[in-house]
């Protein structure tokens, strides 16, 4: 008898974004990358560090839901597959920008490169193909939650800088709109078993600890590098923005108890207002 009966027609399926490809191009000639934040440095550091592991992360994610393209039948997801592609193809490519500037203000850009890309070799060679996607749906889950808060909290970016405010929320909506591609995709390949839904639990806890051990260490080692290590001050200003208000980093638990209940499908939070929201207030960068 198998695990459970597959799936059939649901409000997921009925709430699934079609997945587009936008080829927008970000200028940041004259962006502060140290000051773009008005929090200070020691939080734009933070979303920097973020910024350091979306390039190589993203290729990894890529190549995690192309390895089960076979395994697709329903033309929709193979369509939102290649919009998924596209869409982290380009959010790899301006992130590389970004990055580039860390770099060029003498900060340990391809320090934290590399090492971002280790991992990722690392569990390129570990893993099987199905737990490589796993992890990709975890960590998609985590950046789907993230944009989110991005896009319904105006504390989270604030006063910034214009350029960089208009990259990371196109950067969040598109996250919004592919956030189920990978665990369709998933639920395409692997069924809704009781064996895959413990092999993406227990994944989601490994990358739980891995992903934000690495991102304190990252912003850490950028903060140190720009001077800031003793700036008590630049510190409590971060650890407040992060843990007090508006407090991002107290919404994790509430995404792993999500992400691991037994009937969980990320369009069950129908935050699809979010890019309808988005399109209107870039209709000509976005057609």
């Amino acid at each position: 008898m198998p695990d459970s009966a597959p799936p059939g027609p649901s409000l997921e399926a009925e709430s699934r974004e079609s997945v587009t490809r936008r080829d927008l191009h970000f200028d940041l000639d004259g962006l502060d990358i140290r000051h773009w934040h008005p929090e200070g440095p020691h939080v734009a550091h933070f979303f920097n560090a973020l910024s350091l592991t979306f390039p190589e992360g993203e290729r990894f994610f890529i190549e995690s839901v192309r390895a089960h393209r076979a395994a697709i039948e329903d033309p929709q997801l193979l369509a939102d597959v290649r919009g998924f592609i596209g869409q982290e193809a380009m959010h790899g490519r301006e992130h590389d920008a970004w990055n580039e500037k860390i770099k060029r203000a003498g900060l340990p850009a391809d320090r934290i490169r590399g090492h971002v890309k280790r991992n990722t070799d690392l569990a390129r060679r570990m893993f099987s193909d199905q737990a490589q996607l796993a992890m990709t749906m975890a960590l998609e889950h985590y950046t789907a939650e993230m944009a989110d808060q991005l896009l319904t909290d105006p504390r989270l970016l604030g006063d910034a800088d214009p350029r960089a405010r208009a990259l990371w929320r196109w950067h969040a909506m598109e996250e919004t709109e592919h956030k189920a591609v990978a665990f369709d995709v998933y639920r395409a390949a692997y069924g809704d078993t009781w064996s895959a839904w413990w092999k993406r639990t227990r994944l989601m806890w490994m990358v739980t600890i891995e992903f934000w051990l690495h991102v304190f260490v990252f912003h850490v080692m950028l903060v140190r590098a720009d001077g800031g290590g003793r700036d008590w001050r630049g510190w409590l200003r971060a650890l407040r923005y992060l843990w007090v208000r508006p407090a991002p980093m107290l919404k994790v638990p509430g995404v792993v108890w999500r992400y691991c209940r037994r009937g969980f499908h990320p369009w069950q939070k129908d935050n699809r207002s979010l890019i309808a929201d988005w399109q209107r207030e870039n209709a000509a960068d976005s057609a």
